[in-house]
C-alpha cells in the first residue's frame, strides 16, 4: 500500500485464510472479555485466594449500579447522543423512594397494607419518575433541537439541586423490609443484585440486536441521513431511547436505596463518570453506530475487579482512580488500533 493510499484510509492486503479472518475477528470484538481473562488471572497469582466464589460474587453484586446506569448510557450513545443526568436521577429516585418510605429522617414512612406492597409501588414510582426526565431530555433534544450535552448537563444540575432541596441536605433511612429484602437476599448462592444485573443486560442486549428498535438505534448512530431516508422515524426512537435511560437510571437508583436501607445527598457522586468508563472501555464508540452491550458488561466488570483487588490489597482508593483513567485512555487507542486492523486485515 502506497503511503498515498494510506492517508486515504484506503484497505490493506486482507488475511490469506477465512479461518485467520474469523480469528482476528473474533478476539478484536471481544478484547475487552480477553483483557477482563488476563487482569483476573494476574489477580490470581498475586493475591491469594483471589480467584474465589466470594469474592467474583462480590464482584459481580459490586457491578450492579454502574452497570445498569452503563446500560441506560449505553442506549443513548449508540444512538449518538450524550446523557449526563443520569447519576442525578440515580440520586433523585433514591431519595424519593426514602423519603415516602424511609421512617428515619426527613423520611414520611409510608406505610402501605400489606406491607409487601411497598416493593412494587416504590419501584414504579422510581422508574416512572426516571422515565419523566428522561422524556424531559427527548423533548428538548428531540423536538427543540438543543444539544444533548447541554440539555442532559442541566438535567443533572436540576435534579441534584431538587434532591438536597426536597431532603433538606438530611440523610433518610428506615426503608420497610420489603424493599430492603431485594438487596440481601440470595438466589442459589448468587446475590439478586447481581441477577438483577445479568437480567438488564441480557434484556437489552436482544433488544438492541434482535428487535427492529435496536437495529434502527445503531442505524441512526452510524449515519443519521440513511435511517432518515428508509422511512424510519429516527426522533422518535432517539426520544424512546432517553426514556428508556432515564426509566433504568430510576430503577439503579431505587436498588441502591434498597442496598443503602435509604438515601444521603450527595449519594451516587461519581458514578456517571465510572458508568462513561466501563461503556467506552467496552467498546462502544463515542461517535455513535459502534458497540454491544455484551462488551460494557465486561468492561464494568473489569472496574469493579480491579477496585475490589485494590481494596483486597489494602491500596489507597486513589489508585483505583488513577487505573481508571489509564484504562479509559487504553479504551481509546486500543479502539483507534481495532478500527485500522479491521480496515487492514478483515
Amino acid at each position: 500500500m502506497s503511503r498515498a493510499d494510506a492517508a486515504q484510509g484506503a484497505p490493506g492486503p486482507r488475511l490469506a485464510t477465512p479461518a485467520g479472518r474469523a480469528v482476528l475477528g473474533f478476539g478484536l470484538d471481544h478484547l475487552v472479555w480477553l483483557i477482563l481473562i488476563v487482569v483476573l488471572a494476574g489477580f490470581s497469582l498475586f493475591i491469594p485466594n483471589f480467584f474465589q466464589i466470594g469474592i467474583l460474587l462480590n464482584i459481580l453484586e459490586q457491578s450492579t449500579f454502574i452497570g445498569i446506569l452503563a446500560v441506560g448510557l449505553a442506549l443513548v450513545v449508540i444512538a449518538g447522543h450524550m446523557d449526563l443526568s443520569i447519576e442525578s436521577v440515580l440520586a433523585l429516585t433514591a431519595m424519593t423512594t426514602a423519603l415516602l418510605f424511609g421512617s428515619h429522617g426527613a423520611g414520611s414512612g409510608l406505610v402501605l397494607q400489606p406491607e409487601w406492597l411497598a416493593l412494587p409501588v416504590s419501584l414504579l414510582l422510581a422508574v416512572a419518575l426516571g422515565a419523566v426526565i428522561g422524556a424531559s431530555n427527548a423533548f428538548f433534544v428531540v423536538r427543540l433541537r438543543i444539544n444533548a450535552f447541554i440539555v442532559t448537563l442541566a438535567s443533572y444540575i436540576w435534579c441534584r439541586g431538587l434532591v438536597v432541596a426536597l431532603s433538606g441536605g438530611r440523610s433518610v433511612y428506615g426503608l420497610p423490609d420489603a424493599i430492603r429484602a431485594v438487596a440481601v437476599t440470595h438466589v442459589g448462592g448468587v446475590p439478586v443484585l447481581g441477577v438483577v444485573l445479568i437480567l438488564v443486560f441480557a434484556a437489552f442486549a436482544f433488544v438492541l440486536t434482535r428487535t427492529p428498535f435496536g437495529r434502527h438505534l445503531v442505524m441512526i448512530g452510524g449515519n443519521p441521513v440513511a435511517p432518515y431516508r428508509a422511512g424510519i422515524r429516527s426522533d422518535r426512537l432517539l426520544a424512546i431511547a432517553f426514556i428508556l435511560a432515564g426509566a433504568i437510571a430510576g430503577l439503579a437508583g431505587w436498588l441502591l436505596a434498597a442496598r443503602t436501607a435509604g438515601a444521603t445527598a450527595n449519594l451516587g457522586t461519581g458514578m456517571l463518570f465510572d458508568a462513561f468508563a466501563a461503556v467506552v472501555i467496552g467498546g462502544v464508540s463515542l461517535k455513535g453506530g459502534v458497540g454491544r452491550l455484551s462488551g460494557v458488561f465486561a468492561g464494568v466488570l473489569l472496574l469493579s475487579a480491579i477496585s475490589t483487588a485494590i481494596n483486597v490489597m489494602g491500596m489507597p482508593p486513589h489508585y483505583t482512580l488513577m487505573i481508571k483513567g489509564a484504562l479509559v485512555l487504553a479504551a481509546v487507542l486500543l479502539d483507534t488500533a481495532k478500527t485500522a486492523l479491521h480496515k487492514r486485515y478483515l
